[in-house]
């Protein structure tokens, strides 16, 4: 593990934490622009770009915006698998960090739209048991064929400009 691969302990400056609050909303207002598509987001497109930029702090937006989510929508069975499921996107993310490709973000985005749906039924397997969670799982396969295509359309032709975007605006942070 190198030095930029540790969670940094210096404490964050508040134009750093109003840019990673700023970059949550980005992620709940980009998410409510596109909702009448179904299951078409730039959620994950996102988060990918925050974790690849950002580091371990591209986690604070993530939760931001899980945090916005609930205090719109509630908290029910559907939603308690934002808590983990954002997480196994950003640790994928955090670990191909210096992939260039972007095809290769695209696929592993639209991997995930893939398998949103089964990462999602595990919070059913637990509170209702299999067969609620086979037939919820299975109900929803259109509407991950749809985020998996949506993801890897926006990944393909959004991830290299908005990596580049974020960077900098990280970079100008770093100054004092």
């Amino acid at each position: 593990m190198t030095a930029s691969d540790r969670p940094s302990r210096r404490p964050m400056r508040a134009r750093e934490i109003v840019l990673l609050g700023l970059l949550g909303a980005v992620l709940f207002v980009s998410k409510m622009a596109l909702a009448g598509l179904p299951n078409i987001e730039p959620v994950s497109l996102l988060i990918m770009v925050y974790m690849a930029v950002l580091g371990w702090r591209g986690l604070f937006p993530v939760y931001i915006y899980v945090f916005l989510e609930y205090l719109i929508w509630g908290v029910n069975l559907w939603s308690i698998c934002y808590l983990y499921v954002w997480l196994v996107l950003a640790l994928l993310a955090r670990l191909l960090r210096r992939m260039e490709s972007a095809l290769g973000w695209a696929v592993l985005s639209g991997a995930f739209g893939l398998c949103f749906g089964a990462l999602c039924a595990l919070t059913y397997l637990v509170a209702v048991g299999w067969s609620y969670a086979l037939s919820w799982w299975i109900s929803g396969i259109p509407f991950d064929l749809a985020h998996c295509a949506g993801n890897f359309g926006m990944a393909l032709v959004l991830f290299r400009p908005c990596r580049k975007v974020l960077a900098r605006l990280a970079g100008n942070l770093a100054r004092p």
